[in-house]
């Protein structure tokens, strides 16, 4: 597998960052990337919609990885540029995390980039995520 760096995968997110306002929603101000485990580079941006029908960066990136049949996430980064032109990484929200791990047992491992030089394992970021062993013996 090639080896990405944090750095080129947060370039390949902020590479598809295109805020397009429609009315008062913005599409494409978030932009995600993420490397799979065969090395492979998908990346998405967000859409804002009404109704709450619109996805995250991640979920979109996500998508066009198992588009193309793939489904183990080696690492991944959200990133949002401010209106004064400062680059954020965005920690995944609950929800995108979840998607992340239920995608493939093995993605509780994937590296989610947090900042140059930092990143921790899906695991770490949704603790108590195995399915709970009932608190009764079997009937």
């Amino acid at each position: 597998m090639a080896t990405v760096s944090d750095d080129e995968l947060i370039t390949a997110a902020t590479d598809v960052l295109n805020p397009h306002r429609v009315g008062d929603r913005l599409f494409g101000d978030v932009g995600s990337a993420l490397v799979t485990a065969a090395g492979n580079v998908y990346r998405g941006v967000c859409i804002d919609t009404g109704s709450g029908t619109g996805f995250c960066a991640e979920h979109a990136a996500v998508a066009a990885m198992v588009t193309a049949r793939e489904y183990r996430i080696a690492k991944i980064v959200a990133v949002w540029r401010s209106d004064e032109g400062l680059l954020h990484v965005l920690p995944p929200c609950g929800r995108c995390r979840e998607f992340v791990r239920q995608i493939d047992p093995g993605n509780i491992g994937t590296e989610v980039v947090l900042g140059r030089g930092n990143s921790t394992p899906l695991r770490e970021l949704l603790p108590f995520n195995e399915w709970p062993a009932p608190l009764d013996g079997a009937p």
